[in-house]
């Protein structure tokens, strides 16, 4: 077999070893922050719940989620391990200033301008604006069509009708 044949081959099996390498690389630093759990730490669940360490043992891990609250937990399903800032932030709302900058809670903050434009005014207005409506030539010439159609022919009721 020549070079050219055998060299998609290596490439494929080079790629299989670089992922399966990283693969497991990410597995040994998730059992790392797993062991460093203490009681006191801060987690965050694969679920995405949030919760103190009570106590930790080979496998499992004893949660504290809330005031009476104690939930057993495999230690596979604990997804990070949060520093004390991170988690006070997170579950009690405890800033640190971690931002200079202070972000609206909504978007009309960042719309509003100083000067009110003309496009807001008018919009502002209480009228509601019909955009299917025709001009009043039109409506005039409209319903004198309609009276002529009506006096030429009779108007029919509920069981009239004109079949012989």
């Amino acid at each position: 077999m020549s070079l050219v044949t055998l060299l998609p081959f290596i490439v494929l099996i080079g790629a299989m070893i670089l992922m399966t390498r990283s693969a497991k690389k990410k597995q040994q630093q998730a059992v790392d922050m797993r062991n460093q759990m203490q009681p006191g730490s801060g987690v965050r669940t694969i679920g995405g719940m949030y919760a103190t360490v009570k106590e930790v043992s080979e496998d499992t891990v004893l949660l504290d989620a809330g005031p009476g609250v104690e939930l057993l937990f495999a230690k596979n399903s604990i997804g990070a391990v949060l520093s004390d800032e991170e988690y006070n932030r997170i579950v009690h709302g405890i800033e640190h200033d971690l931002k200079s900058d202070v972000v609206p809670d909504d978007a009309s903050s960042l719309t509003e301008t100083d000067e009110p434009s003309d496009d807001a005014s008018a919009a502002s207005d209480d009228k509601p604006i019909d955009l299917g409506k025709k001009d009043a030539s039109d409506d005039a010439a409209d319903e004198t069509a309609e009276a002529k159609a009506d006096e030429a022919e009779p108007k029919k009721t509920d069981g009239e009708s004109d079949a012989k």
